[in-house]
């Protein structure tokens, strides 16, 4: 495109590297153009993947409902969710991840849409909290961790630093920070009470419900 600059890596030997529009550092899939689009992608097949290893478990009849809704939420859906503290979702990106989160589920409790099972009913029954709320509450607890470093943090210091430029015309994408001050309005929070540890994570918690026939702690 005309007016844009070019830029050319080079390792220590002098070779230049190849330019892609995305790769894969530490398990997320980062694009040249942002967005979430391409790693929720990755995350969804891997958690498909993590689920048919688990089948003979979370399909077998014999085996309680309450272990099954356990054995997904310690050991599928951190798979999906991976990485979720850096996400900034659109709405058919949510409405992707709880479809899938659905299809998980209901092929655990032997169900299909034929069933008209709501999802609501669904998720209490295995003890499964919305998979988005799950999201939330993970950017909001890595949120909190940063603000509490200190000034001088690099990762405080990016998260807070002012860039500059002119942003394109039409409607803009949401920011990481937009989205948490977002979060922070909905949860009726604020910055002060990010410093009491304790008191962040009990307000950003999103609780699993009971799953259904469980006795009450």
């Amino acid at each position: 495109m005309q007016g844009q600059q070019s830029l050319q890596i080079t390792d220590k030997n002098g070779k230049a590297l190849k330019q892609v529009e995305n790769f894969k550092y530490l398990g997320l899939v980062i694009h040249a153009q942002g967005g979430n689009e391409e790693d929720i992608t990755a995350k969804i097949a891997a958690a498909w993947k993590k689920w048919k290893e688990l089948s003979e478990v979370l399909c077998d009849r014999r085996m309680p409902v309450a272990v099954k809704g356990k054995v997904y939420r310690t050991m599928v859906r951190p798979v999906l969710i991976y990485g979720a503290e850096t996400w900034t979702l659109k709405r058919h990106e949510e409405e992707r991840l709880e479809r899938t989160e659905m299809r998980l589920l209901r092929w655990i409790l032997g169900l299909t849409l034929r069933n008209k099972k709501k999802n609501d009913d669904i998720c209490r029954i295995l003890g499964v909290a919305c998979i988005t709320d799950k999201v939330r509450e993970a950017r909001s607890r890595w949120f909190g961790h940063v603000q509490r470093r200190e000034e001088e943090d690099y990762v405080r210091r990016i998260l807070e630093a002012d860039v500059r430029g002119q942003r394109s015309r039409g409607r803009q994408r949401k920011r990481w920070i937009d989205v948490v001050k977002y979060n922070m309005e909905d949860l009726r929070v604020d910055l002060m009470d990010v410093e009491n540890r304790a008191e962040w994570r009990r307000s950003t918690r999103v609780a699993e419900p009971s799953p259904e026939g469980s006795k009450p702690a």
